[in-house]
């Protein structure tokens, strides 16, 4: 499966549960678990794949021109993540189905829950820095959603503004580090960003150990 779809299929489920009628709560939950369980099932069968140092990537086409297609690449980090934000997300399902009032506005919740869990793919997902910071930004809009979700009450309001206080600074400053990188480097893949870097650290450490030695003597 492709790598992309983990990062749609929650984001097409999101559309279809903020079109369902309120009282559908079972088919909401059954529609938001069912997309996150086949989610987790196709992560944990790329095991093989990302054992032993390998990596599984998915690119697909954008603006060539730029050197701007859309990357995406699993690790074995990103595997455990992977399997982290959509086990967790499958029991935030189930918990939900039970937990929220006949009274709430279910699809509104589920829709911005699966919004959420795509964002959250998206960012362990990214293969450029341009897509971690689009994806980051989602994270932190679809995370002012949730958790000012019961808005008529004045601790969510707040809560809400102080989420998207942090999570926006933070995305503003992984902006500026991103600019500041792609000026000196101009390299917006991960894996030429992690070879400039190990090149980088192995000359830092090389002239740390000359002028170790030249104190010494």
């Amino acid at each position: 499966m492709a790598l992309s779809y983990l990062i749609l299929l929650p984001f097409i489920g999101s559309a279809i549960a903020a079109l369902l009628p309120a009282n559908a709560r079972n088919t909401e939950s059954t529609l938001a678990g069912a997309i996150a369980v086949f989610c987790v099932v196709q992560v944990a069968m790329l095991f093989p794949e990302t054992q032993n140092n390998g990596v599984v990537h998915h690119n697909v086409a954008w603006l060539g021109q730029l050197g701007l297609d859309l990357h995406f690449r699993m690790d074995g980090f990103a595997w455990m993540f992977s399997i982290l934000v959509l086990g967790i997300g499958s029991l935030v399902v189930l918990y939900a189905r039970y937990y929220m009032s006949q009274a709430d506005p279910v699809p509104r919740f589920f829709s911005f829950f699966l919004a959420f869990m795509g964002s959250m793919m998206g960012v362990v997902l990214s293969g450029n820095l341009i897509q971690l910071v689009f994806f980051w930004e989602l994270t932190s809009l679809f995370s002012f959603l949730l958790i000012g979700y019961w808005h008529h009450r004045k601790d969510a309001r707040m809560g809400a503004r102080m989420a998207l206080t942090v999570t926006g600074t933070g995305g503003l400053c992984l902006l500026g580090a991103y600019c500041c990188w792609a000026i000196s480097s101009a390299a917006m893949n991960w894996t030429m960003c992690w070879r400039r870097a190990t090149r980088s650290a192995t000359t830092s450490s090389t002239a740390l150990r000359w002028c170790w030695c030249c104190w010494e003597h």
